[in-house]
């Protein structure tokens, strides 16, 4: 590095570092910016949770399968690799809740599990008739005057009562999350939901008036559109090649984690596992939480972030010839009520739902295990896990066989809970760094949202907070 020349330290393989280093790294090409950008990752691999298994025929995803259409950083970052025609949708087949042993439909109409038709709720078997009632006490509650966080469940259970929220708002929420829907705070994972009722007093009603109502020379084709999710058919892992591809040649230094970092003037000394030293003008740090702590533990307001839970989870993918499926469900899949007793906590059926993921005559079923409180599971042995994925199976779908092949993937500590209180936390954090640690951003599943364009999402804001900082030490130094 040249004393012209800038130095920006990416800390962290997975997407949110990898977008982070693609953006910097384009914006120095396009903008001729005296500035080197390095991205370093404690594995053998990029793309952390991200990655594909795809061997004969078969695109099975070990972490998230895909990500929402309607946030768009990740279709364009998609596009800008060079993958836009390798995007599919998903098939947009019935849902359905497993709630003491049966299979429940979704409620038509019903968002996040909100209901907003009244006749499809009312006819669900999914709730008791005080259950509806209680339910539809939403139209005339008033709004909350908590103006601060509060969990989740305690919204919920306010508005629509315990078994709208046990039988369908949590198993499809605290899916997301891994989480619990009665720790989880609500201002850091849906505060859309808080400023609905405080628009419209009832969820019920806000939500309803929200949606987009379907014209009626589309109401008869309404079945056969296309879900809310894409996915490249070669596998989202085929992203994180594709925008590693792009990176400058000798950016990437993998099998290296940083241990530590501290400031020396206007500049952070880094570290390096191998025993070296790196010096950057900024630093995004792109790592779970728990590491971050650990590597900046000399800062004492980097302590929050050691309380921070975080849930294993497992997916375990298990491969079937059609034929034994004896109990064939219309569908792409379910989630199961946290009291229903089950090991699973949901099922997608994978060759439904991405058609292109299987090769004809065969059936992948891709369940999830492991949630808050529940975890001991995801520490089983694979036969184990398998077993009792199966038993679980067979109660629903009448499956006796055991798979051609399982594929289990274990994900230990990877999920963070955003427990309420969460973004006052995170806030004291950034604002401790801004005056302790200037140009040094985090970024990542840990601290503003943990989906796909999320974490997309952060890296590219890392980039324009980077950008600014070492125009205006540019500046002040000139």
């Amino acid at each position: 590095m040249s004393q012209q020349n800038k130095r920006v330290v990416v800390i962290g393989g997975g997407i949110t570092g990898l977008a982070a280093t693609y953006y910097l790294q384009k914006e120095t090409r396009v903008n001729s910016l005296p500035l080197e950008t390095l991205l370093i990752e404690g594995s053998n691999r990029l793309g952390g949770k991200i990655e594909t298994y795809t061997e004969n025929g078969y695109v099975i995803e070990k972490g998230p399968d895909s990500f929402l259409a309607r946030k768009l950083s990740a279709s364009r970052l998609v596009e800008e690799v060079g993958l836009k025609d390798k995007l599919v949708a998903n098939s947009a087949g019935k849902s359905y809740v497993l709630v003491k042993d049966k299979l429940h439909p979704m409620p038509g109409g019903a968002i996040m599990g909100i209901p907003t038709k009244i006749a499809p709720f009312a006819l669900s078997g999914l709730f008791s008739p005080i259950g509806k009632i209680r339910a539809g006490a939403d139209l005339f509650i008033p709004r909350s005057n908590k103006s601060g966080d509060q969990s989740l469940g305690k919204f919920f259970r306010r508005r629509l009562g315990d078994e709208v929220v046990d039988h369908l708002i949590e198993p499809l929420l605290s899916g997301i999350y891994a989480g619990d829907i009665d720790q989880m705070s609500l201002m850091a994972t849906f505060p859309q939901f808080y400023e609905v009722e405080q628009k419209s007093r009832s969820l019920m009603l806000g939500m309803k008036s929200a949606t987009p109502k379907t014209p009626k020379s589309q109401e008869k084709t309404k079945k056969k559109s296309k879900g809310m999710f894409l996915t490249p058919t070669t596998g989202l892992e085929s992203i994180v090649h594709a925008v590693e591809e792009k990176l400058q040649p000798g950016s990437v230094k993998k099998n290296i984690r940083v241990e530590n970092i501290t400031r020396n003037g206007d500049l952070y000394v880094l570290q390096l596992s191998n025993g070296e030293e790196m010096v950057a003008d900024s630093v995004v740090v792109c790592t779970p939480h728990q590491q971050t702590a650990e590597v900046f533990s000399h800062y004492s307001f980097f302590e929050p972030l050691k309380d921070v839970p975080s849930t294993s989870v497992a997916t375990v993918a298990m491969v079937f010839p059609e034929e034994v499926i004896k109990k064939d469900i219309d569908g792409t899949g379910f989630v199961v009520s946290r009291d229903s007793g089950y090991a699973i906590t949901a099922c997608t059926w994978t060759h439904k739902k991405w058609p292109h993921s299987t090769p004809k005559g065969k059936v992948i079923l891709r369940c999830y295990v492991g949630k808050a409180g529940d975890e001991e599971i995801v520490y089983r042995s694979d036969d184990e896990i398998i077993d009792a994925v199966l038993n679980d199976l067979n109660k629903i779908m009448n499956i006796t066989s055991k798979p051609e092949f399982s594929i289990i993937s274990r994900w230990k500590d990877s999920m963070p809970q955003y427990t309420v209180g969460h973004k006052q936390r995170l806030q004291t954090i950034k604002e401790k760094m801004t005056t302790h640690l200037p140009g040094v951003y985090l970024a990542g599943a840990s601290y503003e949202g943990l989906g796909v364009p999320d974490c997309i999402d952060q890296g590219e804001e890392s980039v324009q907070k980077v950008l600014q900082f070492l125009k205006l030490k540019s500046m002040q130094t000139s």
